[in-house]
């Protein structure tokens, strides 16, 4: 039984809702946004087909016994790109931490010295 592939348009709409519900979109991401979600469509085409093939990872070549699958190998150099897009989109728990939940600096004492002879 064959999963259903994801529309490029319902890949773009799911990742601006992940975003908005982590206060992370804007619309100015909606060009990056949109290669993403491309991207993610045709890694999961590329899936479907190499799941068709047996997940096969080297196929015969005349000069050789053999290479790795064109497929495979379009498929790692995805996995990558979309890694560093969720990155830039903030997709991702390592980044969402990095840059959203940031711990509260506390001043230092030259900033609070500061600050109580502003008051005066």
């Amino acid at each position: 039984m064959s999963k259903r592939t994801p529309e490029r348009d319902s890949i773009k709409k799911r990742t601006i809702e992940y975003m908005k519900e982590l206060g992370t979109y804007k619309t100015q991401y909606n060009q990056v946004i949109e290669v993403y979600a491309d991207m993610l469509y045709q890694y999961n085409i590329l899936s479907k087909k190499f799941e068709e093939m047996d997940f096969e990872t080297m196929v015969e070549t005349e000069r050789s016994g053999g290479k790795k699958s064109p497929i495979l190998t379009t498929m790692e150099n995805l996995r990558k790109d979309i890694g560093t897009y969720s990155d830039r989109l903030m997709l991702n728990a390592k980044t969402y931490n990095a840059e959203i939940e940031q711990p509260k600096k506390e001043k230092s004492a030259f900033a609070t010295l500061l600050e109580s002879q502003k008051k005066k």
